[in-house]
């Protein structure tokens, strides 16, 4: 699958289109092949780390985006898209419902396909 790649903080000329492998959906996950995303200003921050002050940049870089590369290869924090694959706990949705909704914290959006978990904010167009 296609996905746009983050590997470093800066500007959009840092993304890379790059072939990866399709993610396969844990136990308590669904599948969602990727119709339409954006490009949010909170995908741009995380590129470009400019969101977090001062001092918090060094716990924020420590525990959750990264310190010298970004921990989060695929941004993107919102989708719509239809269901291709559920874990085997899911009973929610099915393979072929149309949802929309958010991958939340892990991004995810900017790929042919990403994993959301089933309690995640996600619901059925």
């Amino acid at each position: 699958m296609k996905a746009i790649l983050h590997t470093k903080f800066g500007p959009a000329d840092e993304l890379q289109l790059k072939e990866i492998e399709k993610p396969d959906p844990k136990d308590n996950e669904v599948l969602i092949k990727v119709r339409a995303t954006t490009v949010t200003s909170t995908d741009c921050n995380v590129r470009n780390f400019t969101f977090v002050p001062g001092v918090f940049q060094l716990p924020a870089r420590l525990f959750m985006f990264g310190v010298f590369k970004p921990r989060i290869n695929i941004l993107g924090i919102d989708l719509a898209g239809e269901i291709e694959a559920v874990g085997k706990n899911v009973k929610r949705f099915k393979k072929g419902d149309q949802v929309f909704g958010t991958p939340g914290i892990t991004f995810g959006a900017h790929a042919e396909y990403t994993c959301v978990p089933e309690g995640g904010v996600l619901t059925i167009k």
